[in-house]
């Protein structure tokens, strides 16, 4: 079912940016290929020529690129809406500035002509980059958790042979009876629930994400009806979703920097009271299911 949703999201997404494309071509949004003229006058080192429109002076260089001269014109906020816009979606890769066509200048009456640089299909190249984008970062991501889910499952497993697990277990054996009466005293489970609890607590996402797969294959194997999820299972994806977290993610840090110590606070209120409203709807909820 999900396949099918996200398949209609894709399509009508296609459909949508291609008529979006279309009517722009059709309109002729970007002055593709539109000769524009415009009077000018030169600063007083007669280095760069300023663009009258309308109220506005736009700076612009005249040099020779290619097989013609050309008009570069720094992509500021002096420049029209459209122009910033076609700054943006032009070929070439330098951002920073317009590239027009430089079609004639006469000295005479300070009139210049030029084209701006062609744009088409911006919807539909939007679309593709981003599939490449998402592509390249899936890539990278799943080579990233292999070696963590590696190290985690290899520590926990030492963990678990030494006896850690459930000497840590022992500590927190009151609430996880409570949060899952399910589950046999001494089981596994418990111990892998247990640090992927931590290290959701710990901002440790990645980290947690190994220590939550292992929880639900051992607790699978307590499930009796394999074709339905147990209420422990139930229960832990409640904890793992909306786990509290004393310290902000590691990705959060990253982005911010020092920063994120101003969202401390607020981090620790709103994943605390996640938590306590999602504890109590999966215990409602299963006593609904009772």
């Amino acid at each position: 079912m999900l396949n099918i949703i996200w398949s209609g999201l894709i399509i009508i997404s296609i459909v949508l940016a291609l008529g979006h494309d279309l009517n722009d071509e059709w309109s002729n949004r970007y002055k593709n290929n539109t000769i524009i003229e415009l009077n000018y006058s030169t600063t007083s080192d007669s280095s760069s020529i300023l663009l009258h429109y309308n109220d506005k002076r736009i700076s612009a260089d005249i040099k020779k690129l290619e097989r013609h001269n050309s008009l570069i014109i720094p992509a500021n906020n002096t420049l029209p809406e459209l122009w910033l816009s076609i700054a943006q979606h032009q070929t070439s890769k330098n951002k920073t500035s317009l590239q027009a066509k430089l079609i004639s200048i006469v000295a005479d009456n300070h009139k210049v002509q030029f084209i701006l640089p062609e744009v088409h299909w911006i919807k539909m190249r939007a679309i593709s980059q981003a599939a490449f984008d998402m592509a390249e970062f899936a890539v990278k991501l799943a080579i990233g958790l292999t070696g963590i889910m590696a190290l985690w499952l290899g520590l926990m497993r030492i963990a678990e042979k030494s006896g850690l697990i459930f000497i840590f277990v022992k500590f927190i054996r009151p609430l996880l009876k409570w949060l899952f009466p399910e589950i046999p005293k001494n089981h596994p489970a418990l111990g892998s629930i247990s640090l992927n609890l931590a290290a959701n607590v710990l901002g440790l996402g990645n980290a947690a994400t190994p220590l939550g797969i292992k929880a639900m294959q051992q607790l699978q194997e307590l499930n009796q009806h394999k074709e339905k999820a147990s209420h422990s299972m139930c229960m832990f994806l409640a904890l793992n979703t909306s786990s509290v977290q004393l310290l902000p993610p590691v990705t959060l840090i990253a982005i911010m920097g020092m920063q994120v110590s101003e969202l401390m606070l607020p981090i620790i209120l709103a994943t605390s009271c996640s938590t306590i409203a999602a504890i109590f709807s999966a215990k409602i909820y299963l006593r609904m299911r009772a």
